[in-house]
């Protein structure tokens, strides 16, 4: 149309306003085929968005200490999530301006919480971080190394920012400490800190969200920061922003909080969702717990580039998305009014709406790979849906009934897509996120 490019607004306007500003001049810059400020734009729009999101819980620095006796062990658990209903509406900017509703379910994967992190004193004034499942280690000496958390893809991303968000590093400390040995040597001790996850990456089940809630919340009784699990959510949010990889709230409350719930926020920067437990009678009862099968698909995806594209869709006003989004909304209160009835039939049924919900909101959703394998067990299913982003990881089938369960994994069983294709035996965890001592 020959519009102008419009000027950008003041810095003393209010913060979604400068967020819609960059946004919008990025993409007639995008348009008019100027790359290099089209980038620029878009990268202070998300600035805007992670700032406007870490400084709502800045106010309140750290003052970490040793809680635990020199030989004990810290010992955090939490189990996956499922999201049913809902997902994408718990993710900023959307949730910021009208609230989101999610439906999720926490599960244990294989009978054991699948996220697991060991947090143990030790003499030496570092922080040692290691990775069982990754065969990955790494010495951290400086508070410079700490903040070197925003590597997407290294082994320690996540541990880092978390000891940065608990007071180790300035920026987030009530004391003023010169080094990390100096603030180490304060509190009388080093950190050796291990991981293991026993989810594939790309999987769906929220694994990242749910390890940086984990690992807050094991460092939280390790360093008596007095949390409860609600905080731990809140700072897993903040933890997302400053590694850029976004995200939403629903992940770390779907796997925290036990059992399955409908979790319901409000407008604004601070996110606080309210947590409505759900009966668990279509996923326990002896009738129905059969027909839940989980299957990995061997097919992942990095969710951050499908985020990506959908966010840039909320700020721009996408009549399309912000449409779909207030359907997805509605959706989740339809499936937890499904759920308090206790109509099988249906929540298959509705978990299938949110498949397709899934993919109207991004196409890459369902490849060619996975909509193979669906074709395959369709006639046998009430519902199917990829769990998280889509595009590969876990299939969450609701099979009609026990038999038709028993016929869909023979099937997939001899058919497999790869060689890394397989069942997991899936149930509703009633315990959520765990931390004990030795």
């Amino acid at each position: 149309m020959g519009l102008t490019v419009p000027d950008t607004v003041k810095d003393s306007s209010d913060r979604m306003t400068r967020i819609h500003n960059n946004m919008l001049r990025s993409r007639i810059f995008s348009l008019t085929e100027d790359k290099d400020n089209a980038k620029k734009e878009e990268e202070a729009a998300f600035s805007l968005l992670r700032d406007g999101l870490v400084n709502a819980l800045r106010h309140s620095k750290r003052t970490p200490s040793l809680n635990v006796h020199p030989d004990q062990i810290v010992w955090g658990r939490s189990p996956a999530r499922i999201d049913i209903a809902g997902g994408w509406t718990d993710t900023p900017p959307f949730s910021l301006f009208t609230g989101g509703n999610v439906v999720n379910l926490a599960v244990e994967l294989n009978g054991q919480p699948p996220l697991q992190v060991y947090v143990k004193p030790c003499q030496e004034h570092h922080i040692l971080l290691r990775s069982i499942d990754l065969g990955a280690a790494e010495t951290v000496t400086t508070f410079e190394e700490l903040r070197d958390y925003k590597k997407i893809g290294s082994p320690f991303s996540i541990p880092k920012a978390a000891l940065a968000l608990c007071g180790f590093i300035p920026e987030f400390s009530e004391n003023n400490f010169r080094t990390l040995k100096e603030q180490l040597q304060h509190i009388g001790s080093g950190i050796e800190l291990t991981l293991l996850v026993a989810i594939p990456a790309g999987s769906g089940m929220g694994t990242s969200s749910l390890l940086a809630s984990t690992v807050l919340g094991a460092l939280n009784d390790f360093c008596g920061l007095q949390w409860d699990k609600a905080d731990i959510c809140s700072y897993t949010l903040v933890l997302e922003q400053l590694l850029t990889t976004g995200g939403g709230w629903q992940d770390q409350y779907g796997g925290v909080f036990h059992g399955i719930k409908l979790l319901q926020s409000e407008a604004g920067f601070e996110q606080k969702p309210r947590v409505n437990w759900l009966p668990d009678y279509l996923l326990t009862h002896p009738e129905y717990k059969p027909c839940h099968l989980l299957y990995y698909t061997g097919v992942t995806r990095v969710a951050k580039s499908i985020l990506a594209e959908i966010v840039r869709g909320m700020f721009l006003n996408s009549a399309g998305h912000l449409q779909l989004l207030d359907e997805m909304k509605t959706h989740a209160l339809d499936m937890a009014e499904c759920i308090q009835r206790g109509d099988f039939t249906q929540y298959g049924q509705m978990i299938s709406k949110t498949w397709e919900q899934k993919k109207a909101i991004d196409p890459g959703t369902n490849p060619p790979a996975v909509e193979q394998i669906i074709s395959l067990v369709k006639p046998y299913c009430n519902g199917y849906k990829l769990p998280g982003a889509g595009g590969g990881g876990y299939l969450y089938m609701v099979a009609k009934d026990p038999m038709a369960a028993a016929t869909i994994r023979k099937i997939l069983t001899e058919n497999p897509p790869n060689n890394k294709a397989r069942f997991v035996e899936m149930e509703l965890s009633n315990k959520g996120f765990q931390v004990s001592r030795s």
